[in-house]
């Protein structure tokens, strides 16, 4: 049965115990917010399973030593979405990490796998799904939450053990720790993306001069969404973006009439968007373009996925956790390691791609 913490101070008293791990996991609302509202903690602790109220003054608080012990793992699965809300509602972040969905792909189990079936892999035990879509900020919550939210922790030790056994055989623990650590950083230093027009596909299809207007809009709407605390999509939608990008209007006033042709588009912002369309960045001669794949870089690209496919094999892991198809990209694109892959990759990969790259830049 779940123990439900009442007040700070027991949670304080706990942390006496000094376990060398615990079980975290969180439920969060995030629908019509840019930043996740921390609606509920569960967190494994030995034999015992809590359950944290954060809407209680002071609870916050009194989780952040948890979360920094140095001596304490925090065992978790897909922690990135629990790492930011951590540090929006405590401004800290759980360290040491084990994330049992990062240990699984390195362990060879699968890639991405999610919670129910891990443990179910692992233990044979079936978990109910019935509250993924439950309002967790209610109070009292419901029986049925409170089963739920705690089997999201019940099971983690069991992972952990089990995974932690197998990375050990394969001797991968520091791939772990390398991933870990990227992950907790990416978080911990996050200003939002810096080339977000790359992402998107239909970026690919403007003249670089409107690319460069869409990386403004972009990046316009991610401080704005941040600043605001809204979903980027409720400050500026992809689509209306793109069209402002491709054929800008000549003043504010076809501005405001481009933005009649969207129902949704935000007037009450037409002077910043007009601002942000017309404002070179500091940094923009930088941006890669994005490009649509022709067919020279398109028979490159399959002859890196190969090779990472053929060491993938060679190491038993799932395919896309060497590289995936947008690192690959991103290497053809800059011509240089990217940071993302880290350094274990590298050591993996460099010896197969590198030899391919030159061959083609010395066949054109």
């Amino acid at each position: 049965m779940p123990y439900w913490i009442k007040q700070p101070s027991e949670l304080t008293e706990r942390l006496q115990q000094r376990p060398s791990r615990i079980g975290l996991d969180t439920e969060f609302i995030r629908e019509r917010t840019y930043w996740p509202q921390l609606a509920l903690v569960q967190m494994a602790v030995g034999e015992e399973i809590l359950l944290i109220d954060p809407l209680i003054p002071g609870m916050t608080d009194a989780l952040k030593p948890w979360l920094v012990a140095p001596d304490i793992v925090k065992v978790m699965h897909s922690a990135s979405e629990d790492l930011v809300t951590f540090k929006c509602a405590c401004g800290v972040l759980p360290r040491p990490l084990f994330d049992t969905q990062i240990a699984a792909a390195l362990a060879g189990i699968g890639a991405g796998i999610g919670y129910q079936k891990l443990v179910q892999e692992i233990t044979g035990t079936l978990l109910a799904k019935g509250e993924t879509r439950s309002d967790w900020m209610r109070r009292p919550l419901s029986p049925a939450q409170l089963d739920y939210a705690a089997d999201d922790v019940r099971y983690l030790f069991e992972l952990h053990d089990e995974i932690s056994r197998r990375l050990a055989e394969q001797q991968r623990e520091g791939w772990l720790a390398e991933d870990a650590e990227r992950l907790l950083a990416t978080v911990e230093h996050d200003e939002g993306e810096r080339w977000p027009h790359t992402s998107m596909r239909s970026a690919q299809f403007l003249e670089p001069p409107a690319q460069l207007r869409l990386l403004r809009l972009l990046r316009w709407r991610d401080q704005q969404a941040r600043k605001s605390d809204k979903p980027r999509s409720w400050v500026l939608d992809n689509e209306l973006a793109v069209t402002l990008a491709r054929v800008p209007p000549a003043d504010s006033s076809a501005l405001l009439r481009q933005f009649d042709k969207f129902p949704k588009a935000p007037r009450k912002l037409a002077e910043p968007i007009w601002q942000a369309l017309n404002s070179p960045l500091a940094d923009e001669t930088d941006a890669p373009l994005a490009l649509a794949a022709n067919d020279s870089n398109k028979a490159l690209l399959k002859r890196l996925q190969e090779a990472v496919a053929t060491r993938s094999r060679e190491l038993e892991l799932p395919d896309g956790i060497l590289a995936s198809r947008r690192h690959l990209e991103a290497l053809l694109e800059q011509q240089q390691w990217p940071a993302a892959l880290g350094q274990w990759r590298r050591e993996q990969l460099e010896n197969r791609l590198i030899p391919l790259l030159a061959s083609d830049s010395t066949a054109g």
